[in-house]
C-alpha cells in the first residue's frame, strides 16, 4: 500500500495549487483522478493577474506551450439590448484555454499523479485514511469540484455511520447552496470563420439576461472562440442558450456553422462560508466547498486561494493535533471570502417582475455602473488584494 503525507482527490486548479505549495516545503503528495490530463475542462476559461501572481506563473513560460490572451477592455450589455464598452488601456485579466491551463498547473506541481483512477472507498484506519484500499495518508483533501467524491460522501453518508479515528461521528448534511448551470462551447475557428468573427480577442462580451438570473459570455482567445451562457437555479437551460447562441448569429458575433453541440456544467454559488462537515483530517476547496463567487460565478480565483489556504493550514498544524485543521482552515476561509449574497440575484429579488427587464437595462447602459461595479467590483475584484501565504 502506497503512504503519502497528503493525499489530494482531484488534479483542477484547486488540487495542483494545494499539491504546488506543500511540495515546496518537502511534503510527499498524491493527486489521484479519475481522468488523463489534459483533458477537456467547461469552462469560460479566464484569470485575473493576481492568480498569476498567487501562483508564482511567469507568462513568457507559460504562454511558449500555451495560449494566453491579454483582456483589455469589455463589452458589456443585455442581450439584446446597447452595449457598453469599457476600456482600461491595461491588461486587467487573460483568457486561458482549461483544456492546457490545468494540465500545467497539475504538471507544475511536483505531485505524484495517479490519473485515471477514481476515487471509490474511503475508511478510517487508526490516525490515517484509506483509500481505494491502496493509498493511505493522515490527511485528504477534497479537490473534485461540485460532484467531489469526498464531499459527496460526507453530504450524503449517514452521520452515524461516518465515524472518525477518535469515535465521534461526522458533522452532518449541509444546507444547500443556490447552483448555477451553464452550457459552453470552445473552438478553434477556421480561416473563414476568423475573418467574419466581430469579436475582439481583447475584449470578451459579457451579456446579461434581462431577469438578471444569469449571463451569456463570448470570449476570443488569439483563435479560439468560447460560447456559453450559465443561469441560477434554471431548468430549461438549453432553451436560453439556444436564444442567446440565435441572437448572437442574427448579429454577427458567432458563426452560424457551431462545430457540435454545447456541454453543461454545475457549480455552487459562495452566499455564505459552509459549515464543516467533514471529520478532521479531511479538507474541502474549491468547488466541493461552494465557493464560487456569488456575483460573477468566477470559480478559478476561489479554487486557488482555497487550495493555497489548505496547504498553509497543512504546514500550520503540521505535527500537532490534526483536530485543530478544521477549524483553523475555516478560520482562514472566513477571514478571505466572507459571506455575502448574489449581487445579480440581490438587485432582481428586491424589484417587482414589471420592473425588472427596465431596471437591469438602465443599469447597463451606464458606463459607469459598468466599469465599477459590474467589471471591478463583480468580476475583476480590483478591491481585493493578492493572497499572500
Amino acid at each position: 500500500m502506497e503512504a503519502c503525507d497528503v493525499l489530494i482527490i482531484g488534479g483542477g486548479p484547486a488540487g495542483s495549487s494545494c499539491a504546488w505549495k506543500l511540495r515546496q516545503s518537502g511534503l510527499n503528495v498524491v493527486i489521484l483522478d479519475k481522468a488523463q490530463f489534459p483533458r477537456h475542462k467547461v469552462c469560460a476559461g479566464w484569470i485575473t493577474p493576481p492568480v498569476l501572481d498567487e501562483l508564482q506563473i511567469d507568462i513568457a513560460d507559460y504562454e511558449r506551450q500555451s495560449v494566453i490572451q491579454p483582456i483589455t477592455r469589455f463589452l458589456t450589455g443585455m442581450i439584446g439590448g446597447r452595449e457598453v464598452e469599457t476600456v482600461y488601456g491595461a491588461t486587467v485579466s487573460y483568457g486561458i484555454r482549461r483544456f492546457e491551463f490545468d494540465n500545467y498547473l497539475l504538471r507544475r506541481s511536483g505531485a505524484q499523479l495517479r490519473l485515471g483512477e477514481p476515487f471509490r472507498t474511503i475508511r478510517s484506519e487508526g490516525s490515517d485514511w484509506v483509500v481505494n484500499e491502496s493509498i493511505r495518508s493522515p490527511l485528504v483533501i477534497g479537490a473534485g469540484g461540485h460532484f467531489c467524491p469526498v464531499a459527496r460522501h460526507y453530504s450524503t453518508s449517514d452521520a452515524e455511520s461516518v465515524t472518525t479515528d477518535a469515535g465521534k461521528p461526522a458533522a452532518g448534511r449541509q444546507p444547500e447552496l443556490p447552483v448555477v448551470v451553464a452550457q459552453e462551447i470552445e473552438f478553434e475557428m477556421t480561416a473563414a470563420q476568423s475573418e467574419r468573427c466581430t469579436v475582439l480577442p481583447d475584449r470578451p462580451e459579457l451579456l446579461f439576461c434581462p431577469d438578471l438570473k444569469g449571463y451569456g459570455w463570448i470570449f476570443r482567445k488569439r483563435n479560439w472562440l468560447n460560447i456559453g451562457l450559465g443561469r441560477e437555479q434554471e431548468g430549461h437551460l438549453s432553451s436560453h442558450v439556444e436564444a442567446f447562441a440565435a441572437a448572437m448569429q442574427a448579429l454577427g458575433k458567432i458563426p452560424l456553422d457551431l462545430p457540435g453541440p454545447f456541454h453543461g456544467h454545475a457549480y455552487k454559488l459562495r452566499t455564505s462560508l459552509p459549515r464543516p462537515s467533514t471529520p478532521h483530517g479531511i479538507l474541502l476547496i474549491g468547488d466541493a466547498a461552494g465557493l464560487a463567487d456569488s456575483s460573477s460565478g468566477e470559480g478559478i480565483r476561489p479554487a486557488i486561494e482555497s487550495g493555497l489556504l489548505a496547504a498553509a493550514t497543512i504546514l500550520e498544524i503540521r505535527g500537532a493535533n490534526l483536530v485543530n485543521l478544521t477549524p483553523v482552515y475555516s478560520e482562514k476561509l472566513r477571514g478571505r471570502f466572507g459571506g455575502s449574497a448574489s449581487a445579480l440575484a440581490g438587485i432582481s429579488s428586491c424589484l417587482p417582475q414589471s420592473a425588472r427587464q427596465y431596471a437591469a437595462g438602465w443599469l447597463m447602459r451606464s458606463p459607469w455602473f459598468s466599469r465599477r461595479v459590474l467589471l471591478d467590483h463583480w468580476f475583476l475584484h480590483t478591491e481585493v488584494p493578492v493572497l499572500r501565504v
